[in-house]
């Protein structure tokens, strides 16, 4: 490239800092969408003779108009598609905004174009970016290092001694499949069911050494995790819950042995099935570890990132960890209504604010998690497992509302920026995967306001997940939004905004 090629062209151009533009499409569909923006300018009566045209060996959009008897430019980077050189360009100039429309060979999702090799290349890096986050367990990498230490995201202070076993975190409706499966009658199929519950309940619990792994947290006993002193009342609280537990249970074992007018059931008088395929021995031994993981049970060692209204313990409360350095959060831990550490639940880290190396970089195994990428994924499952794609994010500690959320385009793909004011190339300008949402921040609603979100829930029957914090999510949702001219920034009541996937 030749100096010549980042000299401005012989026109006055206006800042571009003041122009924004964002490039939008949609999945399956072949067309690119831009709007440009400046707050300070109303392009229908400013523009005059707007012209665009395209750049391909620069990978540049070149927007050309007359202002005030001057001639003004900018230049915008194209995303790396397959654009169709033989379809005009259709543009626009509205109130307060450009619109430009691109025809594409193919739609940016398609599998050619993530294939395609574009002039300059496309690392491993990259190619994270431009897939959705799948979630899934990383059991087979973390296995495959041998022993790891998990460190702060933000600071690099390690966090956990050396873990060298790993085990993947059952699904939270574990004991509905297996009730679905087996039965749950008394006889031998619900005794099958009831096995299996309780291996379950057994082989998932944390133990010091081992770490259970879900699509978004790791688990790890609290004795396995470093530098962070937990309250003074948790070794008497599960002592204390340890002798609760063991009357309850003698309690319940002499009760369940007992009919209703309080005489003791003969065995041998009831269903000859029931009572040939039971062992009492077994049985007792079974119901006993089922008391014990009641809370377990209930969904506890579900992901406590985002819990869906079904898996909400009243019994369970949560606290947040912060690193012992940098008090970046890191993740959660349960706790009984008095504080005491659920001792065989350990604490829950979360992918997106830790890392497998203490730099970070190419080989963390957790790089590809962010809070919005993992927070997009769980939304979007919550949603279709409860058929809406409206929701409210509350306050996993205070039950309030923090986020209404309404789904509008799961599928699209966007890319935000400030203008150019040269024609400087800019390679590997990418699309992201994205979802298109209306949200309001409720954290600081008004009793008037939470009394219209309610009535809304009511109406329409809108679902609610459960999380520590959404005030990053809410500050991304927001700068999303001001990449919007305002004509497109609000819909029924709401702001418009993207959220990566």
């Amino acid at each position: 490239m030749t100096p010549s090629e980042h000299l401005l062209p012989a026109t006055k151009n206006p800042n571009p800092r003041n122009w924004k533009f964002t490039w939008e499409s949609n999945s399956h569909v072949p067309i690119l969408k831009l709007y440009l923006f400046n707050p300070n300018t109303n392009p229908i009566s400013q523009c005059i003779d707007l012209k665009v045209s395209i750049l391909f060996h620069k990978s540049l959009l070149q927007l050309t108009w007359i202002d005030n008897n001057q001639s003004q430019s900018l230049w915008v980077p194209i995303p790396r598609v397959l654009i169709d050189a033989d379809s005009p360009i259709s543009f626009r100039a509205l109130d307060d905004h450009i619109e430009v429309k691109l025809v594409l060979v193919l739609p940016v999702d398609h599998p050619i174009v993530s294939n395609f090799d574009f002039e300059g290349g496309q690392d491993a890096a990259l190619d994270d970016d431009c897939q959705p986050l799948q979630l899934d367990s990383d059991l087979k990498k973390l296995a495959s290092c041998g022993e790891v230490h998990f460190f702060c995201r933000g600071c690099s202070t390690k966090l956990s001694s050396a873990v060298r076993n790993f085990k993947e975190m059952p699904s939270v409706n574990w004991r509905e499949a297996a009730d679905n499966w087996f039965g749950t009658c008394c006889c031998s199929f619900g005794g099958a069911s009831e096995k299996l519950v309780a291996q379950y309940a057994n082989s998932y619990t944390c133990t010091p050494g081992v770490c259970l792994v879900d699509p978004t947290s790791i688990v790890l006993c609290k004795d396995d995790f470093v530098g962070y002193e937990f309250p003074n009342r948790i070794e008497h609280r599960e002592h204390k819950s340890s002798e609760i537990s063991k009357t309850e249970n003698l309690k319940k074992t002499v009760s369940n042995n007992k009919s209703t007018n309080g005489s003791v059931v003969d065995h041998n008088s009831q269903n000859e099935c029931c009572h040939l395929h039971t062992d009492e021995d077994q049985t007792h031994s079974t119901s006993e570890l089922l008391t014990n993981k009641a809370s377990l049970l209930n969904g506890l060692l579900g992901n406590c990132f985002m819990v869906a209204s079904p898996y909400l313990s009243k019994d369970v409360k949560w606290s947040e960890i912060l690193c012992p350095h940098c008090s970046c959060l890191l993740g959660a831990y349960p706790h009984d209504n008095t504080d005491g550490l659920l001792n065989d639940y350990g604490v829950h880290l979360f992918k997106c604010f830790i890392s497998t190396c203490p730099v970070g970089g190419p080989t963390d195994l957790f790089r590809k998690y962010t809070l919005e990428r993992m927070f997009t994924s769980q939304l979007l499952e919550s949603a279709k497992d409860e058929l809406s794609f409206r929701t409210v994010v509350k306050n996993l500690q205070t039950r309030s509302p923090m986020l209404q959320i309404v789904l509008l385009n799961p599928n699209a793909w966007c890319s935000f920026g400030d203008c150019l004011d040269a024609m400087i190339p800019v390679p590997n300008f990418i699309m992201y995967p994205m979802v298109k949402v209306l949200f309001s921040n409720c954290s600081n609603s008004t009793d008037s306001e939470l009394r219209k979100l309610d009535e809304w829930v009511t109406k329409h029957q809108v679902g609610d997940v459960y999380m520590l914090t959404s005030k990053d999510l809410a500050e991304s949702l927001e700068i999303a939004n001001r990449m919007l001219p305002s004509s497109h920034a609000f819909l029924q009541g709401l702001s418009l905004s993207f959220l990566r996937r």
